[in-house]
């Protein structure tokens, strides 16, 4: 299984973030006007993302904007969970993906992990950090 988040019309600016943050790479990315359904897009749209692809750490994160006259509501129920390979890594995660974001559980040790931090990015999206050992 893939996450694929819907973003309101920022999915590029976040897509490129995780990139940095993960040291990862959008490995495809196409806007509405590169798309067969370029000439059924408003102007407002054309530049969005219809579908892209971020792979990092040995996953996938798929993405897009929504298409236009979607409302976007926000991201509620998950959190997207990335592992550590180690306490320090986890930390510099934790910051990197933390950054003009909300701290929803500060990163240090807990009964089952050496180092786990929640957060919510600059995005609005949930993130888990976990370092088990």
């Amino acid at each position: 299984m893939q996450a694929y988040l819907t973003f309101n019309g920022n999915a590029a600016e976040a897509l490129a973030f995780y990139a940095k943050c993960l040291d990862g790479k959008v490995i495809f990315s196409m806007t509405f006007a590169e798309s067969p359904m370029a000439d059924q897009t408003p102007d407002s749209h054309k530049n969005k993302i219809m579908h892209a692809t971020l792979e990092a750490r040995g996953h996938q994160l798929m993405a897009s904007d929504l298409p236009p006259n979607f409302p976007f509501d926000g991201y509620k129920g998950f959190s997207l969970s990335v592992q550590a390979k180690s306490v320090d890594e986890g930390k510099q995660l934790f910051e990197a993906l933390g950054a003009g974001g909300q701290v929803t559980m500060p990163y240090g040790e807990t009964f089952w992990a050496k180092g786990f931090g929640m957060l919510v990015d600059k995005f609005g999206v949930a993130w888990m950090v976990n370092a088990e050992h």
